[in-house]
Order: structure tokens, then sequence, then C-alpha cells
């Protein structure tokens, strides 16, 4: 029997401290000027669930689906 040893680690060990923090940043303001989480992940060169998690993690309530910044009166 093969035995699998399970390890709990953080998502994208790569990107910790302050690069997560400004990569933390950097999405949250590309994602309020009205980019998609697929945009923001593509500007910065990261996988969509990548942004997604550094949105969270900054605290950006996401728009649903199809949705882009709505004018006020429209």
């Amino acid at each position: 029997k093969e035995q699998h040893m399970t390890t709990t680690r953080a998502p994208w060990p790569h990107l910790t401290g302050t690069d997560r923090d400004t990569a933390r940043q950097q999405a949250a303001q590309l994602y309020g000027q009205g980019c998609t989480i697929q945009a923001v992940a593509r500007q910065l060169d990261y996988s969509y669930g990548l942004a997604r998690v550094l949105l969270l993690e900054a605290g950006v309530v996401l728009r649903g689906r199809g949705g882009g910044i709505r004018k006020a009166g429209a």
C-alpha cells in the first residue's frame, strides 16, 4: 500500500510577506477600477485562482458574474 503524507501549507507559498501585501493592494486597486478577476490575473501575471484569493484576502467584495461597475441612474 502507498501511504500519502498530508501536509498543510499555505496556498501559493512563493508569494509571501511584503510581496503578497503589495500584490493584494495592486489586485484590489485594479478590481476597484473595474477590471475583472481574469483581467487582474493577466495584468499581474498570476492565475485566476491566486488573483481571486488576493482580492478576498484584501477584503474586497466581489461583483456578481457578468457584473461590471454600474453607473448611477442606469
